[in-house]
């Protein structure tokens, strides 16, 4: 397989129309993107171009049947002005579990990690300069056979662009638990970051939103009686001094940012655990003065305070978050780790390599 990346940079870069210190999430778009193709069995033609929109023919497979994964990333900058990836070894690692349970090719780490190296250091001047913003990265794969009928496609397309973001949830935000709707069975794709997923859940988040929630608390599927994760982000609770979240058995996403608070927070010497917690205990757990705080994990989000949780008729309002203790840690962790401003013992932060003249075409 030919591993070098062919560049084409833009004549004209966009980004001195950006205004960093006003970034709505996900709809500024960086200058370049990276582009390959599965055919004949094999990923191909690997490359970086302007960033453009591409055509589609109608009968494009991935709008009939949903052959269609993706991840979610970040760069930042420490404040020497470095720029670094979060472990990106991880989300490569879960593209390819994804692209599995969709019956899709697998995408080669070392070009991942490569593609995503290469494109962040042509680009690297959208990194905005604030601690809490970054430049998001959506490596994102879809099936391309021109054809309608139910089977796997054989061909795809794999490609990456990158936006500057600030905060995705900059105020506290409040949860809904959904008692009709479900997001994912056990067998089910729910494990996967599929586009399919999403979808599913975009009616409950409406209706709650509309009751004047930020998002849903999802429950399972079964029973409605145990907790899973919030619409965008992995969930933690705090009941008596304890960490508890729930655990991954099949139908959460398996947060890289997840993970990394476990870590974090275990080495700090906080229990956690994880546990499959049901409403009905956190509704008692918040009776009895236990529920000390509430917050959401996820590459978007990073850590999102939970304000308020609503369970059918029941509403429970969490202390503010100068009272809280173990979310604001997690959060002033890896934002610090971020910046630089805090030592990283994981080798979690990747500095962005400049490909070498023999790795690009």
């Amino acid at each position: 397989m030919d591993m070098d990346i062919r560049i084409t940079k833009t004549n004209s870069s966009r980004i001195d129309g950006v205004d960093f210190d006003n970034l709505p999430f996900g709809r500024l778009f960086s200058d370049h993107m990276f582009m390959a193709e599965y055919k004949d069995g094999q990923w191909q033609n690997f490359r970086i171009e302007p960033f453009k929109s591409f055509s589609l023919h109608p009968a494009t497979m991935a709008l009939h049947y949903g052959q269609e994964i993706f991840e979610g990333m970040k760069a930042t900058k420490t404040l020497d002005g470095k720029p670094y990836l979060f472990r990106p070894e991880m989300h490569a690692k879960r593209l390819n579990k994804s692209a599995a349970r969709m019956c899709m090719p697998e995408f080669p780490e070392d070009m991942f990690l490569k593609a995503l190296h290469t494109l962040i250091d042509l680009d690297q001047g959208w990194i905005p300069p604030r601690e809490g913003s970054a430049l998001y990265i959506r490596p994102t794969m879809i099936a391309t056979d021109e054809f309608i009928g139910v089977k796997p496609s054989d061909s795809y397309l794999f490609f990456i662009f990158t936006c500057p973001v600030g905060p995705y949830y900059p105020k506290p935000v409040k949860l809904l638990a959904e008692t009709k709707y479900v997001r994912a069975v056990l067998g089910g794709t729910g494990e996967a970051k599929a586009a399919g997923n999403y979808a599913g859940a975009l009616l409950p988040a409406k209706l709650a939103q509309e009751k004047g929630y930020d998002q849903v608390l999802w429950l399972d599927a079964r029973e409605f009686k145990y907790i899973q994760e919030s619409g965008t982000m992995n969930i933690f609770f705090v009941i008596d001094n304890k960490v508890i979240t729930p655990p991954l058995y099949g139908t959460i996403l398996k947060g890289v940012t997840r993970d990394s608070i476990i870590r974090l927070l275990r080495d700090a010497g906080h229990e956690v655990e994880e546990y499959p917690i049901t409403i009905d205990e956190l509704v008692e757990a918040y009776k009895a003065g236990k529920l000390q705080e509430s917050f959401g994990a996820g590459t978007a989000a990073v850590v999102s305070h939970v304000s308020e949780i609503t369970y059918k008729d029941f509403h429970m309002v969490l202390p503010p978050v100068e009272e809280r203790k173990i979310g604001p840690f997690a959060k002033a962790t890896i934002d610090g780790m971020r910046a630089g401003k805090i030592e990283d013992p994981y080798d979690w932060m990747v500095p962005v390599k400049s490909p070498s003249p023999a790795t690009v075409a």
